[in-house]
């Protein structure tokens, strides 16, 4: 009984630990794209999407066009913050915290798959700001 208990603690250790090497790993790729976009560094940028984001997009500067155009907060970001990890039904979603170049802050969640390439980013959405009542 103590071996059982054993190699489920030891079991639960790993698994936590893959964890928090995923969280790790995720918040690099989003925290790297980030940066690319402030750099105008589209060519990075472009590499943490996914394969269907690749797809869709179809070339870099249309990509580029979509993100300046549809989420200027990611664009020109100038503080970002995670949140929570969660996984929904086997696919994970990261939220972010994004400060814009005007101070205004945005919800975003990210859309993470694993490829052969790492984690990539499979789709952002912008979240409702929270209703904050007095």
């Amino acid at each position: 009984m103590q071996r059982l208990s054993i190699l489920i603690l030891g079991l639960w250790l790993s698994a936590t630990s893959l964890a928090a090497q995923d969280n790790a790993a995720i918040e690099g790729v989003i925290g790297d794209q980030l940066q690319a976009f402030n750099d105008r560094d589209v060519s990075a940028a472009w590499s943490y999407a996914s394969p269907n984001i690749k797809r869709l997009f179809g070339s870099e500067s249309n990509f580029a066009a979509m993100v300046q155009q549809g989420y200027p907060m990611v664009w020109d970001n100038e503080d970002v913050r995670f949140g929570e990890l969660r996984d929904l039904s086997g696919m994970l979603f990261q939220r972010v915290l994004i400060r814009d170049a005007q101070g205004v802050l945005h919800i975003l969640e990210y859309q993470m798959i694993e490829t052969e390439n790492g984690w990539q980013i499979n789709g952002v959405q912008l979240l409702p700001a929270p209703d904050i009542g007095a």
